[in-house]
């Protein structure tokens, strides 16, 4: 369509499929992937709604140019040629964001100050004026991107982080990113399909994030701001009838979502997200300790869970990791039970052979997503009768 533009969606490393997925889902045209990101093409309504409802991406960028770089006077010229004074306003504020990946630059601050410098002077040259810069909170927030010689100039729809859902105030130590959490959700094949227990749950993320995704709630519908309420061309009629149409596709949520923790202080905070959430109705929240608990109901269970990898919390990670093994062995029949895990030697001591491990990062430490299928009773294994 004539009103369709390209759009770029970021996300982690090993998210890129299932945010296509998300995306096409969801209604965006000419789909592609790349590493870390997802490029497609919508409209400004369409804009609003993958900011409102990904949630696998950890920002929206809307490209405005692209061009070729050499060194730092070829890129303030060709930032200088592009008309920024129809972007945004003299008396409106603005920041820029440089990520750099090249022989000719080094330093992604060096890049930030020459493209600023470039946009104040084209103002002073255009309106003999110039707009001021504000890091935290800017009106217009400019992405600047450097791979090689190319340079893609961009304009960040979204402003902070999407992982920002704005439900979560209270958190424990080594709190996991909404964005990873929903993504390892997506990943594991969580669809709402069944009964789903987070037995380390911390600050509740799994959970707050488990039953959007089993009603259909869109991710980001507790988010204060998005960075494109401040454009000069927002159109709050249109986002508003975004909100509406996304609310009303939420479906009816049939099982349960349970949380385990055995800190009173990780249970106070995760029943304060959930409620901050609104999400009270779907989650129950118990005071346990995992290794003393067994399955709850008859039917599948679904588990999703962050234990500890020793970076922050001392353990003893031999035996921790084994009894975990012993609990999901003994008192866990029926139940797909995933989690996420750094410490890769541990993972050994944990006596069970995994049926599924996906590679993925969780901060900067190289992680697995690992799957125990716990079935019904002992295994039973096909007789072969010698003729």
């Amino acid at each position: 369509m004539a009103n369709n533009f390209k759009m770029v969606a970021k996300t982690l490393f090993g998210f890129e499929e299932i945010l296509a997925k998300e995306i096409r889902k969801l209604g965006g045209g000419h789909v592609e992937m790349g590493v870390r990101n997802v490029s497609f093409e919508g409209d400004t309504g369409f804009m609003y709604k993958a900011n409102l409802c990904l949630r696998t991406a950890i920002k929206i960028l809307k490209p405005i140019c692209s061009f070729t770089v050499r060194n730092e006077n070829d890129l303030y010229k060709k930032i200088y040629a592009i008309d920024w004074p129809s972007y945004f306003e003299v008396d409106a504020t603005f920041a820029v964001d440089a990520t750099v990946n090249s022989e000719n630059f080094k330093h992604s601050l060096f890049i930030s100050q020459k493209t600023k410098d470039a946009i104040v002077d084209k103002f002073r040259a255009v309106v003999d004026r110039r707009p001021n810069v504000d890091i935290k909170f800017p009106d217009l927030r400019i992405n600047i991107h450097i791979q090689g010689e190319q340079c893609n100039v961009s304009l960040d729809t979204s402003g902070s982080s999407l992982h920002h859902r704005g439900y979560r105030t209270a958190t424990n130590i080594a709190p996991i990113n909404e964005v990873l959490a929903a993504g390892l959700l997506l990943l594991s094949g969580w669809e709402g399909q069944c009964d789903f227990l987070d037995p380390m749950c911390g600050s509740g993320t799994f959970l707050a994030e488990a039953a959007m995704i089993a009603c259909n709630i869109p991710a980001n519908i507790n988010r204060k701001q998005f960075a494109f309420e401040k454009w000069t061309d927002f159109d709050e009629e249109l986002f508003q009838k975004i909100v509406e149409v996304s609310l009303n596709k939420t479906r009816e949520f049939h099982h349960k979502i349970v949380g385990y923790d055995k800190a009173p202080s990780a249970v106070r905070k995760a029943q304060e997200n959930i409620d901050n959430a609104n999400l009270s109705e779907y989650i129950t929240i118990e005071r346990k300790n995992f290794f003393d608990t067994e399955k709850c109901n008859d039917g599948k269970l679904h588990m999703l869970f962050n234990p500890p990898y020793g970076e922050r919390l001392r353990l003893d990670m031999e035996t921790f990791y084994a009894e975990l093994g012993d609990t999901l062995k003994q008192s866990y029949p029926g139940t797909d039970a995933w989690f996420i895990t750094a410490n890769l030697e541990a993972l050994k001591h944990v006596g069970l052979r995994p049926s599924r491990k996906i590679k993925v990062f969780n901060g900067h430490l190289e992680a697995r997503l690992v799957k125990y299928v716990m079935y019904e009773g002992s295994k039973k294994r096909k007789s072969v009768t010698n003729p």
